[in-house]
């Protein structure tokens, strides 16, 4: 007779690390949108850039998952699709037309802030200090990485900015709320949202800026980039993460999103960051690495 041994189980510490790994890699990889955008694409077509990023990404994860949405989910995804995808992509260029870089990315980096209060208004939660202050924390490392003395307050832009870290902060905790339907893969989920915010996306892109007159093979892969590796793949993993992950400890994985971005722009422009920026570097990672933690008293939810 003989006997089989099952493989161990990972514990649930491992699990969750390979779990919030996974998940950084996605604002990560968001954070080469600005480089890929500036250098690739065709310029003055923000929109175009966003429709193309969301709505042929939805689309192959549709074909992927072959489901499409039933009953309440209909309405579900496109509110999800909207606020995630349709909403703030079109903020997100608008306060990077109108502010600096710096200016942009530090109010993207208010969202961990926003999540922490909508957790408790959305779901119910107890206020997370912990998180909260991780999340400040968070805010002060990104500026001192990205503002300048050039630093402007264009007040549309600062309305854009806020919004825009709003909506999505919004659609990330009605994911948590309304979690997935059972059955339904992870790409079938970011599938349905993005191809929700595509065609929410699609009237006002045609009717605002049109098609791009030229398309240079250069412009091709940035779209590619974008949509595959930025869109499909990126938001697979967000969404997983945000079905396994406590929603506040997600959130602060965003900044990473503004960190790439201005490492990637220090690499590329040969600029020299200075001691104050690596000083930022390291306490906005801290605020990212500590937010992963349970809170140290009792009580407090992780």
């Amino acid at each position: 007779m003989t006997s089989t041994i099952s493989p161990p189980h990972p514990s649930p510490t491992r699990s969750r690390l390979g779990a919030t790994l996974a998940t950084a890699l996605a604002p990560a990889v968001w954070g080469t949108t600005y480089l890929v955008t500036t250098a690739f694409l065709p310029a003055d077509h923000p929109l175009f850039a966003a429709l193309m990023r969301s709505l042929p990404a939805g689309l192959i994860g549709l074909l992927i998952a072959r489901r499409l949405p039933q009953g309440s989910w209909w309405w579900k995804a496109l509110v999800l699709g909207t606020l995630n995808i349709g909403v703030f992509f079109p903020l997100l260029f608008v306060a990077a037309g109108r502010l600096p870089g710096g200016v942009a990315a530090t109010l993207g980096a208010t969202q961990p802030i926003l999540v922490t209060v909508l957790a408790v208004v959305i779901l119910g939660e107890r206020l997370s200090r912990w998180r909260l202050a991780w999340g400040i924390v968070g805010v002060i490392g990104v500026g001192m990485v990205v503002l300048g003395p050039g630093a402007g307050f264009d007040p549309i832009g600062l309305l854009a900015g806020i919004g825009g870290a709003a909506s999505m902060g919004v659609g990330v905790v009605l994911v948590k709320r309304w979690g997935r339907p059972p059955g339904l893969s992870a790409v079938g989920f970011a599938g349905w949202q993005l191809t929700a915010g595509g065609l929410v996306l699609l009237v006002p892109t045609l009717a605002v800026e049109g098609v791009p007159e030229r398309i240079d093979a250069a412009g091709v892969a940035g779209y590619l980039w974008l949509g595959i590796v930025g869109g499909i793949l990126a938001y697979t993993l967000w969404f997983r993460g945000l079905g396994r992950l406590p929603v506040t400890a997600t959130a602060l994985l965003g900044l990473l999103s503004p960190l790439v971005a201005a490492g990637l722009g220090a690499l590329f422009a040969g600029e020299r960051l200075t001691l104050l920026q690596i000083a930022g570097f390291g306490l906005a990672l801290a605020a990212l690495a500590c937010g992963q933690l349970a809170p140290p008293r009792r009580g407090q939810p992780t």
